[in-house]
């Protein structure tokens, strides 16, 4: 049986908040994860139906939580690595469209390593080698593979940062459409709902309910909706776009670019974002060129600016510290389990860690707000107990028929460790500027 072998380097935390609570293969862009684009890239000589044994080999405190997320996978497990010969992957690639040129693994060839812009990015190498692989120690034994095995260019681009994925994510959806399993629907299906642009670039599960006095506009690229999806009246959803399973749509104007769900509940306006599961923006307010994670509740009117007032490039806060995007349009990134309050304004290339409570306070709130934070009257405050939090987490997660689990909790707990030294450094610059109670405007539409 061919295995894959998943792997995370340390440069996976310039992808938080949301790869604080999962791995970067895991990270969506178009309708799949960059783990399935992968897998469709380098499988594809293998015959139909493959059987894959699959593995990981992620940070040390997410190996808990990842063994429930995939229970059929072997995560940090020194044993199977040296078992046999592994297809080894790097998390942070985003792989290609066209057909893999060289010999596939798995099938007798010799050990080989992929270059993605000439650095490693996936490898076929024997058992002896892959059982050296360490989650400290990624980096360099990709550089050991590079300098021992033959090499081919395998292309793809590499997702150094989350806003690299809102820039290609409306490009992904067209690639991905082609992939989708839910057919086109006949003329007719959908009686109610208004097409506008081609009729062929609609995948609609039949399980789907579009209500009267819904637009569907493919003129500027296809829409895909999975099953038990509801669509309420006068919803309007542009393509690109891509609606995962059992998401509810409240007079939402979708304008292209979007991914949602699986399970979500979206109102308002939405453009060029990506919505992770059980997430919630209900009401109206606009979210824009924004990456969301799950278990998010963005309270009525909550809004964020996606450009500068002067229409120049966006600086988003990485840990504190501002990183240049080389981008106008910016919006928010939001960590799971994060929730705004009614009237929430965030600044453009705003980021918001994992069990946030942000607070409106009139002007636009801070830019970096770490995890386990609250922004009251303004500023970034210590936020509610952890026991508080978790009960909360119990009561959200219970309202869809799922657990808190206490793998889920140990993983917060180790999370809120670990972001100690981010927080204080919040709190310190927060006093600081305590003087000058109305920030830079920077925001705009």
């Amino acid at each position: 049986m061919p295995r894959i072998c998943w792997v995370e380097d340390t440069a996976v935390a310039h992808l938080e908040p949301i790869t604080l609570t999962r791995a970067a293969f895991e990270l969506v862009v178009g309708s799949s994860t960059l783990a399935h684009k992968a897998e469709r890239f380098l499988t594809t000589g293998w015959p139909s139906n493959t059987p894959i044994d699959r593995g990981a080999v992620v940070r040390s405190y997410l190996a808990p939580w990842q063994r429930v997320r995939f229970p059929d996978w072997s995560i940090n497990d020194p044993s199977w690595l040296g078992a046999d010969r592994t297809l080894v992957i790097h998390a942070r690639w985003h792989a290609p469209e066209a057909r893999l040129e060289f010999s596939s693994p798995g099938h007798g060839d010799s050990p080989w390593i992929g270059l993605c812009e000439g650095q490693p990015a996936c490898a076929w190498v024997s058992a002896e080698d892959a059982a050296r692989l360490d989650p400290h120690g990624i980096e360099s034994w990709f550089e050991t593979m590079a300098a021992k095995l033959p090499s081919h260019e395998v292309g793809g681009v590499w997702t150094s940062y989350l806003w690299d994925l809102v820039a290609r994510n409306a490009d992904e959806i067209v690639r991905d459409f082609i992939h989708r399993p839910e057919p086109v629907p006949a003329p007719g299906v959908f009686p109610h709902a208004a097409v506008v642009g081609r009729a062929d670039w609609l995948k609609i599960d039949p399980s789907v309910r579009l209500d009267p006095y819904t637009v569907l506009d493919t003129t500027n690229g296809p829409i895909s909706i999975e099953a038990g999806v509801w669509v309420q009246p006068f919803t309007r959803i542009e393509g690109p776009c891509h609606i995962g399973r059992d998401t509810q749509l409240f007079r939402a104007n979708l304008r292209g670019g979007v991914t949602l769900g699986p399970n979500c509940r979206i109102g308002g306006e939405v453009e060029h974002s990506v919505v992770f599961g059980h997430s919630n923006k209900y009401h109206e307010g606009f979210l824009g060129h924004a990456y969301v994670g799950e278990w998010v509740n963005l309270g009525a009117i909550t809004s964020n600016s996606d450009l500068r007032n002067d229409y120049g490039e966006v600086f988003v806060p990485l840990g504190g510290d501002p990183v240049a995007t080389s981008q106008r349009k910016v919006g928010c990134f939001l960590g799971d389990h994060t929730r705004t309050g009614l009237g929430s304004m965030l600044n453009t290339g705003t980021t918001v860690g994992v069990m946030c409570n942000v607070l409106p306070a009139g002007p636009l709130l801070p830019k970096h707000v770490p995890s386990f934070t609250a922004i009251l009257y303004g500023k970034v405050a210590p936020g509610f107990p952890l026991d508080q939090m978790f009960v909360t987490a119990r009561t959200v997660k219970g309202r869809r028929g799922q657990e808190f689990s206490l793998v889920e909790e140990q993983l917060f707990l180790d999370l809120y460790e670990q972001t100690r030294l981010e927080r204080e450094r919040a709190f310190h610059r927060s006093q600081q500027r305590r003087e000058d109670p109305w920030p830079t405007v920077q925001g705009m539409r």
